[in-house]
């Protein structure tokens, strides 16, 4: 949305000779912009700004503040940056003199900068200026130089080289026309192939130079031949452009088709919810924006044998697998419980080798193209529950209030070394990315403040208990519908604000929590907290404090800073880690494994499924000898049940707990 395209004196509200109103706030330079792409924008072009320190609409607005010189005449203009990440930002580009310019097209030289009204500290946070000359443009003709066409496979990726391609988005899309005859390997019939359109996507990011697509089946069918004929660029403008089409010059195009076929399987073992990758060629799937998107398929027959684990004899195997479409070049399988495969194998119990061949067939429309076989191989592991450990951008601005914001990285390092660690001995794996090799993953989202308002420091918001973790896509975090219609909290997630309520003075962020208040938070905590007169890390700090990063001799005396930020890392992320795998223990079926409760009995020391009235913030935060917290015998013998794993229990002579 535009901020504002009114000249700098309009926007501060007075006229030459005027004072300003009041005094202008408090500037500091502590962002830093490194980019603005793409260096031509039209109508609708989503504007990409790059560089560090970007913060989210929690923390304030952000805007672009643009000047400089346009058309002969001094510019000044202002419009919203919304956050995509702390190193990305995106402002979306109305055209010239929608912002304001005197003209569509022109160059706007000069500098750029951005700036965040900063709610947490009153102060305007803002970018060094960085030289800028930007193309304004109110629509773009394409030009097209050469076509990379060295086909081999249906899907294979055609090269349009030239200049004024569309990126997407707002602005719109370039699409290749495409037309000419089609030979059938075998005959010398060229049959006319009608003028077929398929999207194109930029080669590279901001790249107006070249543009690919796929030489779809829409164009030649997907029988082996030979293709001749003639390929144009259409440039097709959004809304704002006013939605004109322009095309490019036609040029030539040749192409030979060949049968589908496969190159390989990878990883070469996999296990229940993971992603098979199928390489090879010749592939064809759903297209978007096709209505008959169901007669485009692409198979995979398998045919050999398999071996178990521990068994000298194979079992002969004759599957049909159907494969997820993501290129002519790669199909991803998922393994699965619904499919051939999985109903032959119990995949959470069994396993095992596959070796044999496979083969692609492809279907599109009524035309079938069964490819070769190719000899491949395929081993059956044990269950991983892989888990994403979310830290939302909530999260991190909270840890202002802990005046530990420019620790968030070596906080989150403590958080999953700790979460790895109680989970160790076990097949769970826990990334702070969302996982490409996995479809099936358990979600974890770290937020800041409870939405519930009732100050929890974690709820797992998942339906029912899970015994047996029949379901490895839990995700606890955002809202969850059943449960609240079950009476209980609808957010789930791990709530970091809510950590204050151990403090005997949390202040506005939480509520004291009666009996668990401990003076060794605020001991921990205060000398960085600003609201009670602490000096929040500055970011030259950590190097001081990361190699004191241990619970021993914690809390430290203020007056040994270095040790006392360690202290602070160690004690919060301590906490995260041990909240996360708590939680994660509820999704997981814990406690009291097929029986009703959630919790241990009692208050046994140190016990990870404990109730959260039994768990000190000291075994929390593991310092001054409590800690750290783990699963007792009966919750990790389930664990280890349903999440089999050849390492050593790594915490031997664990408690009853029952």
């Amino acid at each position: 949305m535009l901020a504002s395209t009114l000249p700098l004196g309009l926007l501060a509200g007075c006229g030459p000779g005027e004072e300003p109103p009041g005094p202008a706030p408090s500037v500091v330079q502590d962002i830093v912009l490194a980019s603005i792409e793409p260096g031509t924008l039209l109508p609708g072009t989503d504007m990409v700004v790059t560089g560090a320190g970007f913060v989210p609409e929690i923390v304030g607005p952000s805007r672009l503040v643009l000047e400089g010189s346009f058309g002969g005449q001094s510019a000044h203009f202002v419009v919203d940056a919304a956050f995509v990440d702390y190193d990305r930002m995106s402002v979306a580009w109305p055209g010239g003199t929608a912002f304001g310019l005197s003209s569509d097209v022109g160059t706007l030289a000069g500098q750029a900068a951005i700036e965040t009204d900063n709610r947490y500290d009153g102060l305007v946070h803002r970018s060094a200026p960085l030289p800028v000359q930007i193309e304004i443009r109110p629509d773009s003709r394409p030009r097209l130089d050469a076509v990379q066409d060295d086909i081999v496979f249906v899907n294979d990726p055609v090269v349009l080289v030239g200049d004024g391609f569309l990126l997407g988005g707002g602005e719109g899309e370039t699409v290749a026309v495409v037309e000419g005859c089609f030979a059938k390997q075998g005959t010398s019939d060229c049959v006319p192939v009608p003028p077929a359109e398929v999207p194109c996507r930029p080669f590279k990011e901001f790249d107006r130079s070249r543009v690919v697509f796929p030489f779809s089946p829409r164009i030649a069918g997907i029988d082996p031949g030979s293709f001749t004929g003639w390929v144009k660029a259409v440039n097709r403008h959004g809304e704002l452009a006013g939605s004109i089409e322009l095309p490019s010059e036609t040029l030539a195009a040749t192409s030979s088709i060949i049968e589908p076929a496969i190159a390989g399987f990878a990883p070469p073992v996999a296990s229940l919810g993971q992603y098979v990758d199928v390489s090879g060629g010749g592939f064809v799937g759903p297209e978007p924006g096709y209505s008959d998107a169901s007669t485009a398929l692409t198979t995979i027959e398998l045919e050999g044998t398999f071996t178990p684990a521990g068994s000298g004899e194979g079992t002969e195997a004759k599957l049909v697998l159907v494969p997820e479409f993501v290129s002519g070049q790669l199909v991803r399988y998922v393994l699965n419980e619904e499919d051939q495969l999985g109903q032959s194998i119990d995949l959470r119990s069994v396993t095992g080798d596959f070796a044999g061949t496979a083969r692609p067939v492809v279907r599109f429309g009524a035309a079938t193209v069964t490819g070769g076989a190719t000899n491949v191989s395929l081993g059956i592991a044990h269950v991983r529950q892989v888990v994403w450990v979310r830290f939302l951008p909530s999260y991190v601005e909270s840890l202002r209030h802990f005046g530990l914001r420019a620790a968030e990285g070596l906080i989150r390092e403590r958080a999953m070394a700790a979460l790895r660690r109680d989970y160790g001995g076990l097949n769970a794996e826990f990334r702070a990315e969302p996982p490409a090799d996995f479809a099936l993953y358990a979600e974890v989202e770290i937020s800041g403040p409870d939405p519930n308002g009732i100050g929890l420091l974690g709820y797992d918001n998942t339906p029912g208990k899970d015994t047996g973790n029949k379901r490895l896509y839990d995700k606890i975090g955002g809202i969850n519908a059943l449960t609240q219609q079950d009476g209980y909290p609808g957010y789930g997630g791990i709530f970091v604000e809510s950590v204050f309520g151990f403090s005997e003075h949390p202040g506005a962020f939480a509520t004291k929590l009666p009996g668990a208040a401990d003076p060794a938070f605020d001991q921990l905590f205060d000398a960085f907290r600003a609201d009670v007169g602490g000096t929040p890390v500055a970011a030259g700090e950590l190097g001081a404090g990361q190699g004191f990063i241990a619970g021993d001799g914690c809390p430290a005396a203020p007056a040994a800073r270095a040790k006392a930020l360690g202290c602070a890392v160690w004690a919060l992320g301590s906490v995260i880690g041990t909240v996360v795998a708590h939680e994660l223990g509820h999704s997981l079926g814990l406690a009291d494994p097929g029986g009703p409760a959630f919790h241990n009995d009692g208050d046994t020391p140190d016990a990870l499924m404990d109730a959260g009235e039994a768990r000190t913030f000291r075994e929390r935060a593991e310092i001054l000898s409590e800690g750290p917290g783990r699963f007792c015998q009966p919750d990790f013998d389930y664990l280890r049940s349903i999440l089999p794993s050849e390492e050593p229990d790594p915490a031997p002579g664990r408690p009853n707990c029952y």
